[in-house]
């Protein structure tokens, strides 16, 4: 094998994208279909899993809410009928979490920020582990976030859960390593699209400034002063499951052009 053929994950790798119908898991889910793999999309929005279904033939899917576990055994009752094992896991469910000063925020906000993009990252790792050992090639990838490195003020539920995201990651590829499972995080900055502009608004509405002002206050923050694509995201978890990373494990890797701080 000629090392630019080691940079494209092998074909025919059995890949689940959690909360894959929209945004940065359907841009990892269609990444991987085009590189010849057998992708899985679980997702609670029905209607964008039909969606992507529609566009991306050959996808199978499952409608679930990351964060119940018992959705989350169905999902693997259906991957078990669609691909009949596991080689990489996509640990990619998450939200924006609320936005505001620690004292006005209520419980129910930190309680689901940390149901979706914690604890599902432990429902999926633990049922997924039994396959991937049985896998040639196996992989974890978890979505962190780059205030999982820096923090984020107004936002400290979702920092929070996405810094214990990297905890999770880095502790399961020193448990994993002996069975040959890698396990990685990825960082991203910030992504253009419709949940970034959500969260700009939000910001802005607590920082009393116009969404436009806020916006460029986000890009003076990045070295390259842009933001970056869903594409760019998946193009690194792909590299991730590719021959050529068969060494990397337990990085927390940071995808956001340099943002220097939050």
């Amino acid at each position: 094998m000629g090392i630019l053929e080691t940079l494209r994950p092998t074909p025919g790798l059995r890949v689940l994208v959690t909360a894959g119908a929209n945004g940065i898991g359907a841009a990892i889910a269609r990444g991987f279909h085009e590189a010849g793999a057998r992708v899985h999309v679980c997702d609670i929005d029905r209607a964008a899993l039909d969606r992507l279904s529609l566009e991306t033939p050959g996808i199978t899917t499952s409608t679930a809410d990351a964060s119940d576990p018992h959705d989350v055994d169905q999902v693997f009752d259906d991957l078990r009928g669609a691909l009949g094992g596991l080689d990489v896991l996509v640990n990619n469910a998450g939200i924006a979490g609320p936005t505001g000063p620690i004292e006005s925020l209520d419980a129910a906000g930190w309680e689901r920020t940390i149901a979706v993009n914690l604890n599902s990252q432990f429902y999926f790792a633990r049922r997924a582990v039994p396959l991937l050992a049985q896998s040639a090639s196996p992989a974890i990838v978890a979505m962190s976030s780059v205030a999982g490195r820096l923090g984020y003020g107004y936002r400290t539920p979702y920092a929070s859960s996405k810094w214990a995201i990297v905890g999770l990651t880095k502790s399961l590829a020193i448990e994993l390593g002996p069975r040959g499972i890698r396990v990685n995080a990825i960082l991203p900055g910030t992504v253009e699209g419709e949940r970034m502009s959500g969260v700009i608004a939000a910001r802005a509405a607590v920082a009393g400034l116009s969404p436009e002002a806020m916006r460029n206050e986000y890009l003076g923050k990045i070295s390259l002063r842009r933001m970056v694509t869903a594409e760019d995201i998946a193009a690194t978890a792909l590299f991730l499951c590719a021959p050529a990373a068969r060494n990397i494990t337990g990085q927390a890797i940071s995808v956001d052009g340099n943002m220097e701080y939050l």
